[in-house]
């Protein structure tokens, strides 16, 4: 596997840590071991998160096109257009961003805090439009393109999530590489890892990352996007893809992308009265912050999925916070009592 052959913008501090959720495993029942791999603390870009490691394989590419505007898509309280806004402002670009209507939602401040509040801050020009969900290519990008070189801007497309953009799946293949660094340092493997899935390039990455070492169906993909076959569709593409890039030098079975469809209830973005309890839980115990659009969703499957004995007993669990928490502030009226 060669991932060192691709240029890498460094946005992030390193490694990031790995933390043993003592605390909560013991509430669980002290039958497994969970950890987190701290993803959300990875940059001092604009809180971070996962994108970030994605975006570090882009920004080569946007910089070698000539390109002068990264123009990228999400929903109102996106994380992934947040890490756009703020890779824009660190390397001198312009930000074009559209933020559409994938989330009903009750906070009537939902569109001006958060994520959405940090990259208008950050300087992005951000345009709320109202179409509903879809993790495909949106019309609406594709016009934000044509607008920004209609005004005489250079545009770089990002896709949502950075997930099919041809460079997106290799972030996450070298969380794996990490991974392995630290377990040989720490002395263990881990039996499971544990990962949030949307737009699919985190969990493909991963997927081809422990490929190599014989994993892949240790990653247990969480959805969260309530459209789990469009979803894990689009994992297996683009972990097909990335593994061809990175010559991987083994096929990706459609086996390999595990997704357990459980928890997206009652769709996307809308926390179930289970995720608010994970949210609270894992803060109370662990003073550790999930969200209501992902990491509280896969946190929520990852307790269940203990409770129910999914994991053999003894088994090393890696949970990846992915990050996500500026999007609470969207919610405020769900926690408005804790």
């Amino acid at each position: 596997m060669n991932l060192a052959k691709f240029p890498r913008y460094p946005l992030t501090f390193g490694p990031t840590p790995i933390e043993k959720l003592s605390r909560l495993s013991a509430h669980l029942g002290g039958g497994v071991e969970i950890y987190a791999k701290r993803e959300d603390c990875n940059s001092g870009l604009a809180y971070g998160g996962n994108k970030l490691r994605k975006l570090e394989y882009i920004v080569p590419d946007a910089i070698a096109s000539g390109a002068d505007t990264l123009v990228s898509i999400g929903g109102v309280q996106s994380n992934h257009t947040r890490m756009v806004a703020a890779v824009a402002a660190k390397i001198g670009f312009k930000c074009r961003l559209v933020q559409e209507a994938w989330v009903p939602h009750e906070d009537a401040v939902y569109d001006r805090v958060g994520n959405i509040l940090l990259s208008r801050i950050m300087g992005a020009d951000v345009r709320l439009c109202d179409d509903g969900f879809d993790i495909g290519i949106r019309k609406s990008w594709e016009d934000a393109l044509a607008e920004v070189t209609a005004s005489g801007g250079k545009p770089y497309p990002i896709p949502a999530g950075a997930s099919v953009h041809k460079f997106g799946g290799l972030g996450y293949v070298g969380f794996a590489e990490e991974v392995r660094a630290q377990e040989q340092a720490q002395g263990f493997a881990f039996d499971y890892i544990v990962v949030c899935t949307v737009t699919g390039s985190t969990h493909a990455g991963m997927l081809v990352g422990f490929a190599a070492d014989g994993r892949a169906r240790q990653v247990i993909g969480i959805d969260a996007s309530f459209t789990p076959a469009q979803t894990k569709a689009q994992v297996l593409d683009i972990a097909r893809k990335t593994a061809d890039l990175v010559e991987l030098g083994k096929p990706i079975a459609d086996d390999d992308a595990v997704l357990v469809e459980d928890y997206a209830y009652p769709c996307y973005g809308v926390p179930s009265q289970e995720t608010k309890e994970a949210i609270r839980l894992t803060a109370r115990l662990e003073g550790m912050i999930t969200d209501p659009v992902y990491e509280g969703k896969s946190m929520q499957g990852l307790i269940d999925l203990v409770g129910k004995g999914y994991f053999p007993k003894g088994s090393k669990i890696l949970y990846a916070h992915l990050g996500g928490a500026p999007a609470l502030n969207g919610y405020a009226y769900a926690f408005r009592n804790g």
